[in-house]
């Protein structure tokens, strides 16, 4: 049976009417009924307007110029309304929050068959039975706002299936979420594909992740055009994602690192059809001839926390006898869920919260009774938002902040300010406004702000979320530059990347107790660590395993120095 086309792009374009250039060039793409498309493209590359193509938000909320045809089950989309069009595309956006109504879950979940007038009874069915799908039929009468972000998710999810939309589209589903979660949420997608039989789109640039289960095709977007249309077996050989900012799976780098030539054959797409019958011994020849780094020596101890608890109130215990020390110049990464207590602690070490026992050392003096100010001397904490941090209009001003509110003499602001921004790649952005600048772009303004203070120690509240591979090297890298010049580094992160890439040492904190404190090698090879604390086994370790290296975590290891002595050599 000849499978019908259900959206038609022909070479389509779209220009916003505030933009100078295109977004979208020349886009030829179809795709069939019951297929699971994945798009990827770096950030600013068009997918997100292409999603935006697909539900009406363009060209009915978003204006701008038309060029070429889109028909969406057969009918042209620039001559349909956004209401015809929500029947046929149901969105789930990657802001969850942006997107509740109800005062329930269930209330939430019936909102598009209210707008419907469906009968009670029939709306009652039809929300128990999407709700049973995705996990969610025993919560129908809690608030949103008690929900975690994975369940929240999934609360969007089945609104967005009451309302038998053939094609479902998934707007970066893992923004917010951690690797556990995100598996679950690539599993209810996968799910929902399989049982309903709809049109499944996911746009999204973490790819592994997604590649976790089955997808048909993968469409690759550069700089608004299509540069690939393939099964993920035909991208993972055609070696195109590296040079548009696109980070491949682990697993396909290892194996390039071991000079194999992936080919479609191989079923590299995904970790569980990868064949390594082949390739086994070319990974175990790489392993053995890999050689050990040398131990570097033990540095002097600059951080300590010796049982460290801390309760908002009575009831509740957010961190119990927290204990670990850090070293100078090191990098480490505290991991564990959302609300596992990561960022209290760093609270705690900077003062914004007293820890209720226990104690916090810098270089073997205690911190008790130092005030906020006292501690801001060396140690210097970067929120999550850059928004929640920046408080003047003017970069230069905002940089220059903290100095000037110690009485620095402005010369001596001048030249501090100049040699931050110079560090942050920001100096031709020195009498601009804040506001002209990218999320990324502020966040760096933010480290800039923490760095004129010389501090020993920098603290980051996840310096990457929401950043592409091209951003979040950059201020990866960044940061390393800074470790190198012998800042101390502590990052609170729930991405697995930067942990094995650029953390040596690893804390993990589950419950307010720490539960693993190792190097990130050894934590994310650890299987009971991981499934406790919500972290996902790194697919190198997989691989490993498949191809029968003795020392699955040796590998892992040698992985991380080949890339840390090939790439930013």
């Amino acid at each position: 049976m000849e499978k019908k086309p259900v959206i038609q792009f022909e070479n389509f374009g779209f220009q916003y009417f505030s933009q100078a250039a295109p977004t979208l060039y020349d886009i030829n793409l179809t795709i069939y009924e019951g297929e699971k498309v994945l798009i990827v493209g770096p950030s600013g590359s068009g997918k997100s307007t292409i999603g935006n193509c697909l539900n009406g938000l363009i060209p009915f909320a978003y204006k701008g110029e038309i060029t070429g045809s889109l028909k969406i089950d057969g009918v042209e989309t620039k001559t349909s309304n956004i209401f015809e069009l929500s029947k046929k595309v149901g969105t789930v956006l990657q802001d969850t929050d942006g997107q509740f109504i109800g005062l329930t879950v269930g209330e939430d979940i019936a909102f598009a068959l209210e707008n419907d007038c469906t009968e009670v009874e029939q709306m009652r069915e039809t929300v128990q039975k999407v709700a049973d799908i995705v996990d969610m039929g025993q919560l129908l009468k809690s608030s949103p706002f008690e929900l975690s972000g994975g369940q929240k998710q999934r609360v969007s999810f089945a609104g967005v299936m009451v309302n038998d939309a053939g094609i479902l589209l998934f707007d970066e589903p893992l923004a917010n979420l951690d690797p556990a979660t995100g598996k679950t949420a690539i599993d209810l997608i996968d799910k929902v594909w399989r049982e309903t039989n709809r049109t499944v789109v996911i746009i999204e640039h973490r790819l592994e992740d997604v590649l976790y289960r089955d997808v048909d095709r993968i469409v690759v977007v550069s700089q608004g055009r299509i540069v690939a249309d393939m099964s993920p077996d035909e991208l993972m050989a055609a070696n195109i994602l590296p040079g548009l900012g696109i980070r491949e799976p682990l697993y396909v780098t290892a194996m390039k690192y071991a000079g194999i030539e992936v080919t479609p054959e191989m079923k590299a797409g995904r970790m569980d059809t990868l064949d390594v019958t082949k390739i086994k011994d070319a990974l175990i020849k790489w392993d053995t001839e890999q050689t050990k780094k040398k131990e570097k020596e033990e540095r002097p101890v600059i951080l300590e926390a010796e049982h460290l608890s801390f309760r908002y109130n009575k009831n509740r215990r957010i961190l119990k006898d927290v204990s670990f020390t850090i070293h100078e110049g090191e990098m480490v990464s505290i991991v564990g869920t959302n609300g596992a207590g990561k960022s209290t602690l760093a609270k705690v070490i900077c003062g914004f919260a007293p820890e209720e026992e226990g104690d916090i050392k810098f270089k073997g003096q205690s911190l008790k009774g130092q005030t906020i100010k006292e501690r801001a001397a060396f140690i210097s904490y970067v929120m999550q938002n850059p928004n929640q941090m920046i408080c003047k209009p003017m970069i230069y001003d905002e940089v220059a902040l903290g100095l000037r509110l110690n009485g620095v003499p402005e010369n001596e602001v001048e030249e501090r300010v100049d040699k931050a921004l110079k560090i942050c790649g920001l100096n031709k952005f020195k009498k601009w406004p804040v506001s002209a600048l990218s999320f990324g772009q502020k966040k760096r303004v933010t480290i800039a702000s923490m760095l004129v203070m010389n501090p020993q120690i920098l603290i980051l509240d996840e310096p990457t979320a929401g950043q592409d591979y091209h951003h979040y090297t950059e201020i990866m890298e960044f940061l390393k530059s800074l470790n190198d010049q012998g800042v101390t580094i502590v990052m609170i992160t729930h991405d697995m990347h930067l942990m094995l890439e650029y953390t040596p040492h690893a804390i993990v904190i589950h419950g307010g107790e720490k539960i693993g404190d190792a190097t990130a090698v050894d934590i994310l090879t650890n299987e009971g660590i991981a499934t406790k604390a919500s972290l996902k086994i790194t697919s190198l370790y997989e691989l490993a395993i498949k191809a029968g290296i003795e020392n699955p975590t040796g590998f892992v290891q040698n992985f991380i120095d080949y890339e840390r002595g090939h790439h930013h050599a």
